[in-house]
């Protein structure tokens, strides 16, 4: 375990504050966006549209791409052109711009998301120890961060178009300074004159999950305000606390993640996280009052924090041959749990109430706790496979 290794390991975990900054100065700087530009709800919704099939685009892509460009070249790429894709978002200077600013911001998103994931895969592979969730904890810290940039910047009454474009500017040499200290990618496997072999079934299973576990996520952040405001008669301020909780709880779980997976395996620990999922649920559905939830959002988001990363390693391990694209096709089908979960959560409110709506929350609970149980185990201590002494070397 050299320098190169370690320096890779840090360099990915950056990568993913990173992320977490980016993606959460839009999340933060919405309504900064809607009076800039005087959008409708409808307006906002398409340039979300927008990142999101750009996102998922580029994710279905990064499949070939990663056979040929490797995880490092894509993240060469990818981290530097989100950065500046971010400065355009908020340089946009009318809705149509705004458009295509969003999907170029979702199309570089949805690369720097796969072959981040690809790298601490394999980052984790020459460890020969469970890593990703702690990685996928920068995320999330990199989401707070954001939040509390978010909050100073509006008391300095910095306005939507200098924030993102100073935050997006600076990111720029932040990513091209994390580059050198990549792995590299191994060798490509000999392959027979025939047609390419196909990704295990298992990595469309693990999809599953992590679309679960994603829908999850953004009925979170997309609906627990409003749920928490007009169902439950909360203040403003109050309700406007309750996704931070959440995203601390994923926070915590996911530093406490790879531990808890090394010693008791990520089948059994995502088996319990689907159930944590329906408890938390059946609580939030059922409280009375703001006071009750709030406190569950924090544990739900302790339950579902390890799902994401334990699925993306297990379909990067599947197939060591093929960890980038099985990756990527994962991480495919789970985002579009992003872009379906709002419209399922609003059409069921809309036809019956806001309440009845979250409890879909409980369904994809029981998503994850039964299909985790058809994925193959794995034994506590060693669920990641080590590289060899040769790929190892290869890779640094």
């Amino acid at each position: 375990m050299g320098h190169g290794l370690r320096g890779a390991r840090i360099s990915t975990t950056l990568t993913f504050i990173l992320a977490g900054i980016f993606s959460g100065t839009m999340a933060v700087r919405m309504p900064a966006l809607t009076e800039k530009l005087e959008l409708s709800e409808g307006q906002l919704g398409l340039a979300l549209l927008a990142l999101g099939i750009g996102s998922l685009a580029s994710m279905q892509a990064a499949r070939p791409l990663m056979r040929r460009l490797g995880g490092r070249g894509i993240l060469a790429m990818a981290g530097p052109s989100c950065a500046g894709s971010l400065a355009l978002v908020g340089a946009a200077p009318s809705y149509p711009l705004l458009l295509v600013a969003t999907s170029v911001f979702g199309i570089t998103f949805g690369l720097l998301d796969v072959a981040m994931n690809a790298q601490g895969a394999a980052v984790e592979a020459g460890y020969g120890r469970p890593l990703l969730s702690g990685m996928h904890a920068g995320w999330c810290f990199g989401a707070i961060v954001s939040g509390v940039l978010g909050f100073a910047a509006i008391r300095l009454g910095l306005t939507f178009t200098p924030h993102l474009v100073t935050v997006g500017l600076a990111g720029v040499p932040a990513a091209l300074a994390l580059i050198p200290a990549f792995l590299a990618d191994p060798p490509a496997p000999e392959e027979d004159a025939g047609a390419r072999r196909g990704l295990p079934r298992v990595v469309y299973l693990l999809g599953v999950v992590v679309f679960a576990a994603f829908t999850v996520e953004g009925m979170v952040a997309d609906w627990n305000g409003l749920y928490l405001r007009d169902i439950l008669d909360a203040p403003e301020w109050l309700a406007a606390l309750g996704y931070p909780l959440f995203v601390t709880g994923m926070l915590i779980g996911r530093l406490a993640g790879d531990r808890l997976r090394a010693r008791y395996g990520a089948r059994a620990h995502l088996t319990a996280s689907g159930v944590a999922t329906v408890a938390a649920f059946t609580v939030v559905v059922t409280a009375p009052a703001a006071g009750v939830v709030l406190p569950v959002l924090l544990l739900a988001g302790l339950g579902i924090a390890p799902v994401i990363p334990f699925a993306l390693s297990l379909a990067g391990s599947a197939d060591p041959a093929q960890s980038g694209p099985a990756i990527a096709q994962t991480a495919t089908i789970g985002y579009a749990g992003l872009l379906l979960g709002p419209v399922i959560i609003g059409f069921l409110a809309d036809a019956t109430s806001l309440r009845v709506a979250m409890a879909f929350g409980l369904v994809l609970g029981v998503v994850i706790a039964v299909t985790s149980r058809f994925l193959p185990g794995d034994r506590p201590g060693s669920a990641v496979p080590s590289l060899t002494r040769e790929e190892s070397t290869a890779q640094r």
